[in-house]
C-alpha cells in the first residue's frame, strides 16, 4: 500500500507543521525569479559547486568517497581516469544530476527516467539500471556487530508491479489534486525506498528523483544549493523519519508525516540559505569565499583546514587557507596548533 494511495480517500488531515513548511516554501518560491536575477557570476558559481557538492554528498551518504584532492579531476576532467569505482559511481552521479540540470522539463517521471538515473549513478556494475532480483532486508548494523533489519521492503518479484503503479500514482495525483504536490513528491519519495526497487544504489536514485521533481514543481532552489549536502548535513534525521515513516507500510497503517515534514524542511534549508547568499547579499565578495565562509559557518565546534575542504569540494587547499588566514586577521576565527593537523574556531 503506497503513500499516494492514502491520499485518495480525502479523509486525511494535513498536520499543521506541514501546512507551516508549505506556506513558507510558497513565499520562497514567490521570491524565486527576483533572486535568480541577482549577480550571474555569483549564480553561475553556485550552479558549478552544487553540482560538485551533490554528486560527493549523496555518494558520501552511502559509504562512497573520493579524496578531496582528487575531487577536480573526477568531476571536471572531460574524460577522467578513475582510479577505483567509488570515483566512477561518483562521476557517474555528477552525470545524472547534469542530465537533470539541463533537461528537466523534457524528462518524465517514469520508470525509465528512473532505471536510466540508476545506470549513470552506479557507473559500470553489471546490474545498473536494472531492478533488483533478489530479496534483501534493509539491515542495520551497530559498531559491537549486532545487527537488525530496519525494513523488508517489496519482493523482488512484486517490485515491477510496484514500481509501474508508483509512476502512475504520481501522475493521477498531480493531474487530480489529491494533495499538494509538495506532499505528493515527499510521499512518492518514501514510497520509492519502501519498495526499494534496485540492489543498491536506492538512496542515490530518490534523491536525483526528489531533485527532478522540484524542477518540475517549478523549486528550483536545487540548482543552487546542494539538497543532498544539506541531507547528509542532516542524515540522522533522514534515516529516523525514514523508519518512523515505514513501519506498516505495506499494510497502509504507516505515518508519513515525520518523513514528508523532513523532505520539506530540506528545501526550506535549500530556500534560505539560497536567499542567504544570493537574495540579500550587500557587499559582493568573491563568490567562491562566500562558499568557504558558509561552509565555517557551519561548524559548530573546531575544525581542520582538511574539513573545510571536505565541504567545499571543487575549491582549492589554498583557497581555505588564504580564507582562514583573512578570518583570522578580523579576529573571527582563531587557530590552535600548527600545520596540517591544526585546529580552527569561531569565535564570539
Amino acid at each position: 500500500m503506497n503513500t499516494l494511495r492514502l491520499f485518495t480517500a480525502k479523509n486525511f488531515s494535513i498536520p499543521a507543521s506541514t501546512s507551516w513548511y508549505l506556506a513558507d516554501l510558497g513565499e520562497f518560491r514567490g521570491k524565486q525569479e527576483l533572486y535568480t536575477q541577482q549577480s550571474p557570476q555569483r549564480l553561475k558559481t553556485l550552479r558549478e559547486h552544487a553540482l560538485i557538492e551533490s554528486a560527493v554528498s549523496s555518494n558520501r551518504i552511502e559509504g562512497v568517497s573520493v579524496d578531496p584532492s582528487r575531487v577536480r579531476d573526477v568531476l571536471a576532467a572531460p574524460k577522467p581516469l578513475f582510479r577505483d569505482r567509488d570515483e566512477e559511481e561518483v562521476r557517474g552521479y555528477r552525470d545524472a544530476l547534469k542530465l537533470i540540470h539541463e533537461g528537466a522539463e523534457h524528462m518524465s517521471v517514469s520508470e525509465a527516467t528512473l532505471s536510466e538515473l540508476h545506470r549513470l549513478a552506479r557507473g559500470q556494475i553489471w546490474d545498473a539500471g536494472k531492478y533488483k532480483e533478489n530479496d534483501g532486508d534493509i539491515i542495520e548494523r551497530y559498531a559491537d556487530g549486532r545487527e537488525r533489519v530496519r525494513f523488508r521492503p517489496v519482493s523482488a518479484q512484486g517490485t515491477p508491479a510496484a514500481m509501474t503503479g508508483l509512476v502512475a500514482d504520481w501522475q493521477h495525483c498531480l493531474e487530480e489534486r489529491w494533495v499538494h504536490p509538495l506532499i505528493a513528491m515527499a510521499a512518492f519519495n518514501l514510497d520509492f525506498l519502501c519498495i526499494h526497487p534496485f540492489r543498491d544504489g536506492n538512496g542515490r536514485v530518490s534523491r536525483l528523483a526528489l531533485l527532478l521533481q522540484c524542477y518540475q514543481l517549478g523549486y528550483e532552489a536545487g540548482r543552487y544549493i546542494s539538497l543532498e549536502r544539506l541531507i547528509e548535513e542532516n542524515k540522522e534525521r533522514y534515516y529516523e523519519t525514514l523508519e518512523q515513516s515505514s513501519q506498516g507500510w505495506h499494510e497502509g497503517k504507516h505515518d508519513p508525516w515525520p518523513f514528508i515534514n523532513y523532505v520539506l524542511s530540506i528545501l526550506k534549508m535549500a530556500y534560505r540559505e539560497f536567499a542567504e547568499r544570493v537574495g540579500e547579499v550587500k557587499a559582493p565578495r568573491g563568490s567562491k569565499t562566500d562558499l568557504v565562509l558558509a561552509a565555517i559557518n557551519r561548524f559548530t565546534g573546531e575544525f581542520t583546514v582538511a574539513q573545510v575542504e571536505q565541504a567545499c569540494p571543487g575549491v582549492s587547499k589554498d583557497m581555505v587557507r588564504r580564507v582562514l588566514r583573512e578570518q583570522q586577521t578580523a579576529n573571527a576565527v582563531e587557530c590552535q596548533g600548527r600545520g596540517p593537523a591544526a585546529r580552527w574556531k569561531k569565535k564570539g
